[in-house]
């Protein structure tokens, strides 16, 4: 690597070792601290979990409810036209992909129920892990709430003083 003549030197700002030296410093402070790395374990950790649920959810759970219907389309297969489209195809429509090549406007209803269907199989498994989890580590990762007396917020079951309103809850103030 070439290096730089004692007057070309001079150009640069005496102390840009020390100000590099410093930002490395502080971006390795704020990458390495416990919480960035925990969420980004978290976030890893997430896309997996949404990829086998997906797969549950497409694999396992529509097919029984596509047999349930009328026609025997898959669940993500099904739509409404709303307003045909100006391609040659513009007659009928026998898949959701072709009916959007055709430019025709539709309703995807079958994939709009599967995403409802993915996002409460998450949110069940979740919860389920949770309660797990505070049965096995004895702490409570789902806390209880109730309503502030004052300021009808929720707060912790636990809180002493309202963290909206600041008024004690064991009734001191009155």
């Amino acid at each position: 690597m070439p290096r730089l003549e004692d007057a070309q030197q001079s150009l640069l700002p005496s102390n840009i070792k020390t100000r590099t030296q410093n930002a490395w410093d502080d971006f390795t402070d704020f990458a390495l601290r416990d919480n960035v790395l925990e969420v980004a374990v978290g976030l890893i950790l997430a896309t997996a979990f949404t990829t086998v649920v997906s797969s549950f959810v497409d694999d396992i759970i529509l097919p029984p409810v596509s047999l349930i219907s009328p026609s025997n389309n898959n669940l993500d297969g099904k739509f409404a036209v709303l307003r045909r489209g100006d391609g040659p195809n513009g007659r009928e429509y026998d898949t959701l992909k072709q009916a959007r090549d055709d430019g025709a406007v539709v309703m995807a209803y079958g994939e709009f129920i599967s995403k409802v269907i993915r996002l409460f199989v998450i949110a069940l498994a979740l919860f389920v892990i949770a309660r797990v989890y505070g049965w096995a580590a004895n702490d409570s990762v789902i806390k209880k709430q109730v309503k502030c007396k004052y300021c009808r917020k929720r707060i912790s079951e636990k809180a002493k003083r309202c963290v909206n309103c600041t008024s004690w809850q064991d009734g001191r103030e009155g």
